[in-house]
């Protein structure tokens, strides 16, 4: 089987410990590429939840081992950490073996174009309306999480593919899409006053790809909801990948990965 290769790679949002982490996609979509450059734009680990409920499933291990595996075998990686990973922010500048921590960093395309890399978690205070607003939204998407699971689990007992319920109501959700344009407005504004050509941020696990002012604003999404990421290709061309839309087209199994058989709660 033939791999894709890309000079870039982007993605964010895993949150590896979170029971509704899809590692079993991701991983299958790891195996089918090769990439020079592999940001991983932060929510990587979901330290938050696993103080909550420690869970560490097989294929979670798995996904880890793949990115210490891609850095030992020429692929550059670099771990931008976010809100949910917070602790590793302190290594910001350091390595772990062979993948760098950086807060931020400029990445330049082959074209030559130059776009601020972050996670976004930067710019909560520009987009939430306070502690009270903030902690209604964080209830609001454990519920959206929840109908989605409960959802797909009916799919898959109907032998369906898996399919985001919970981006689809967020897309109809008025209070969601005002945030998601202020948290535009405000990655734009900053990739703006650096004098860059574009951002490239996580965050709000929304994949976009969108011009605002003059600014290139994309969204590599996440492995949550969406199964996304951002590749660049030799040519220096940036374009979203949805991998969902990839198995459906080429029928592609997931890896059936068996769940680890301890768990501490």
């Amino acid at each position: 089987m033939n791999k894709t290769h890309y000079r870039t790679l982007w993605l964010s949002d895993i949150h590896l410990g979170n029971r509704d982490c899809k590692a079993e996609y991701l991983l299958s979509f790891l195996n089918s590429i090769t990439v020079d450059t592999l940001y991983l734009v932060g929510d990587i680990i979901d330290l938050w939840q696993m103080t909550k409920q420690f869970r560490w499933p097989n294929a979670h291990n798995q996904v880890m081992h793949k990115f210490m595996q891609m850095s030992q075998e020429g692929t550059r990686v670099v771990y931008l950490p976010g809100n949910h990973d917070e602790p590793i922010q302190s290594y910001s500048g350091m390595a772990f073996g062979d993948i760098e921590i950086e807060r931020e960093l400029i990445h330049t395309t082959a074209q030559g174009k130059r776009y601020l890399v972050l996670h976004g978690d930067q710019f909560d205070g520009d987009v939430t309306m306070g502690k009270f607003h903030a902690w209604i939204g964080d209830k609001g998407y454990d519920l959206l999480l929840f109908l989605n699971r409960e959802f797909n689990r009916f799919r898959a007992w109907r032998k369906r593919e898996y399919w985001s319920l919970a981006g689809y109501i967020k897309k109809h959700i008025k209070g969601a899409n005002e945030a998601i344009a202020r948290y535009r407005e405000a990655c734009c504004q900053r990739a703006e006053d650096m004098g860059l050509d574009g951002v490239v941020c996580g965050h709000i696990h929304h994949p976009e790809s969108t011009t605002e002012n003059g600014i290139h604003y994309i969204n590599d999404g996440d492995w949550i909801e969406n199964c996304s990421a951002l590749g660049e290709d030799t040519q220096g061309n940036l374009a979203l990948i949805h991998y969902l839309d990839i198995i459906e087209r080429a029928s592609v199994t997931p890896l059936n990965v068996k769940p680890a058989s301890s768990r501490a709660a």
